[in-house]
């Protein structure tokens, strides 16, 4: 069977399908923006980073312990091709699976899956509970503090931008451009 190359609506329908939670559905877009925005930035198909983000997190809400197992699963059950498949599995490298980011679109989907998280949560502490007036430096302020934003594993996001040889400042600071783009779709 030929393999087709998956669209938005695609993803965007598959996500739907797996996920009912606001939270996730919005993790998705984020990752999703921020993805298209790195693309940009690099000369890549932003369409192809994009929907490979949206998709990322496919099978976390009903499937957790199997996460990213499952969604390879369910994308190989509907003909995506391989390489969105690896990718997505590449982003949970040393936590569920062993698949180790090789390509720039891999090492910075794994880099910015928690990092968007991290901004997130930032942006939600603000009293404008928004990405539009957060800057780096307040992002590097809650870093050091350890118990915010406990979930977040710093370790994957320092060793992701060791990976694509990216000073994190300037990652964050790619994340919050992004972020401010989608800024009311995702609440922030």
């Amino acid at each position: 069977m030929v393999q087709k190359i998956p669209t938005r609506p695609d993803a965007w329908q598959l996500l739907n399908k797996y996920n009912k939670s606001e939270s996730l559905i919005k993790h998705a877009l984020s990752v999703e923006a921020v993805m298209r925005y790195m693309a940009g930035k690099y000369g890549e198909p932003a369409d192809k980073w994009a929907v490979i983000g949206l998709i990322h997190d496919l099978d976390y809400e009903q499937y957790p312990e199997q996460h990213c197992r499952m969604t390879k699963k369910i994308l190989e059950q509907n003909n995506w091709p391989d390489e969105y498949i690896r990718a997505v599995m590449s982003h949970g490298w040393g936590l569920v699976t062993a698949v180790q980011p090789q390509t720039l679109l891999e090492k910075t989907l794994y880099t910015i899956d928690e990092l968007t998280g991290f901004v997130t949560a930032c942006a939600l502490v603000r009293p404008s509970k928004s990405v539009m007036d957060l800057e780096v430096k307040s992002v590097r302020k809650k870093w050091k503090t350890l118990n915010f934003a406990a979930g977040v594993n710093r370790e994957v996001i320092e060793k992701g931008a060791v990976m694509m040889a990216c000073d994190l400042d300037d990652l964050i600071n790619d994340v919050i451009m992004a972020l401010r783009k989608i800024s009311a779709e995702i609440g922030l």
